[in-house]
């Protein structure tokens, strides 16, 4: 293995830990958040916060992320796109491939935290109801 295809497989790791990581992130809740109002909210409004982020925020931009990267990715494919260096991996292809996985999971985990949420919500309003009988 040459010095370019390590170089480049530097890269290659970085982007797939970042592009394959991002929904598992989200899903054990350590993604970045500003939150110096959401830490101060109860539970009830840090779930309806949550509910409305994923579904006007974060599913939109990452359905969008998959159908604009869609075509590039499948050029790539089409032309079995590889490293512009010499020496270079021959599988630049696979690596864009990651922008649809990327966006497919985390569209995928904005639904289940759409879902997660709503039974949060549904468990605390049970709860309430059973306090005030």
């Amino acid at each position: 293995m040459g010095w370019i295809a390590m170089q480049e497989s530097v890269m290659y790791f970085h982007g797939m830990v970042f592009l394959v990581g991002a929904a598992h992130t989200l899903r054990v809740n350590e993604h970045v958040r500003v939150d110096i109002f959401y830490r101060g909210f109860t539970p009830e409004k840090q779930a309806k916060v949550d509910i409305f982020g994923s579904l006007f925020l974060l599913m939109p931009v990452n359905l969008f992320i998959f159908f604009i990267s869609f075509d590039y990715v499948m050029l790539a494919w089409k032309i079995l796109e590889d490293s512009q260096e010499a020496g270079g991996i021959p599988a630049v292809f696979l690596l864009k491939s990651l922008i649809l996985v990327f966006a497919f999971t985390m569209v995928l985990q904005g639904i289940a935290e759409v879902i997660r949420n709503i039974l949060k919500l549904s468990q605390q309003k049970h709860i309430t109801e059973e306090i005030t009988e």
